[in-house]
């Protein structure tokens, strides 16, 4: 199962923490995992694309990814609120496969 955990501070996003393997399929098939992946993937673009990489600390490993805000800035809240809405609308369609929990 994907586990999400999301950190708050004054009502931002200070940290995002995602982990594990969805298991919905065999690797290679897993639709849900691939789903999570682009999802982490296109914010970590965006975030370097508007050069952003100044506010954040960024950890992406197998299976595991951790984005830690070290300065607050509107357009990156922004980018990880649509990453929060994007895991929880995939928690709604494969609940069996990913969570979504507020605070660690």
């Amino acid at each position: 199962m994907i586990e999400a955990y999301y950190k708050l501070e004054n009502g931002k996003i200070t940290e995002i923490e995602v982990s594990g393997h969805a298991e919905y399929d065999e690797s290679g098939k897993d639709i849900v995992c691939a789903a999570v992946s682009t999802a982490i993937i296109v914010s970590a673009n965006a975030i370097e694309m508007l050069d952003l990489n100044d506010n954040r600390s960024l950890t992406i490993e197998e299976g595991y990814f951790k984005i830690e805000v070290l300065k607050n800035n509107d357009v990156l809240n922004k980018l990880l609120k649509n990453l929060e809405y994007t895991l929880y609308d995939l928690e709604q369609q494969y609940p069996e496969y990913i969570k979504n929990q507020k605070e660690r």
